[in-house]
């Protein structure tokens, strides 16, 4: 069974029809026993990281913590990703997880002397797909994903791939059973499925 936990924020239904499609059996919870139970835990997300404060509030953060140290598979999908890390500045007062270092910024205003566009939207590649990741099995490098966020996580030791936007930003982290992608893979055609689908197989 999949947790996917409900924050109240976010794209949870598009995820949940996703995953369902692909076979799995789901369950959106906002209790802290169901995710410490589950084998794979999946938070979603859209929308601003403040929202995120509602997981520590509910026991939610303590719960993801304790059911990752048993070896629950986790995936957090943008919002969900950025909360992987220790914070953002979009809600300089909201901790993350914490289970990766550094913060998430915004976009830059210009680079390279031109106005960069926030937020990032549509398609953009996948570059520099580390091999060993099992979420990207099958992926190559260029492969295209669907993007809308206006913050990115930084680059990491744990990065599994990078995107090329305002400078180069993690699009997939993985380290041992947690994992991250700041793409809406429910969005993003064969590239998309291919990796929700790795993340049912582990």
């Amino acid at each position: 069974m999949i947790a996917v936990i409900d924050y109240k924020a976010g794209n949870l239904t598009s995820v949940v029809k996703a995953l369902n499609f692909l076979g799995a059996e789901t369950l959106v919870t906002q209790e802290t026993e169901v995710v410490r139970g589950a084998g794979k835990v999946v938070l979603p997300g859209v929308g601003h990281f403040q929202a995120t404060s509602l997981l520590a509030e509910l026991g939610l953060t303590d719960a993801v913590r304790e059911s990752v140290a048993k070896g629950a598979w986790f995936l957090g999908i943008c919002v969900g990703l950025q909360w992987l890390f220790e914070g953002s500045t979009e809600a300089p007062g909201v901790a993350g997880l914490g289970h990766f270092a550094g913060v998430c910024e915004r976009f830059p205003a210009r680079f390279d002397g031109m106005e960069l566009k926030s937020p990032h939207v549509g398609w953009n590649s996948l570059e520099g797909v580390r091999a060993d990741s099992r979420l990207l099995r099958g992926v190559k490098d260029g492969g295209f994903v669907y993007y809308t966020h206006s913050w990115r996580p930084p680059v990491v030791e744990a990065t599994a791939a990078v995107t090329e936007y305002g400078g180069t930003f993690t699009a997939v982290v993985e380290r041992e059973n947690v994992m991250g992608v700041q793409f809406h893979p429910e969005k993003s055609s064969a590239v998309g499925l291919q990796v929700l689908k790795n993340f049912l197989e582990l």
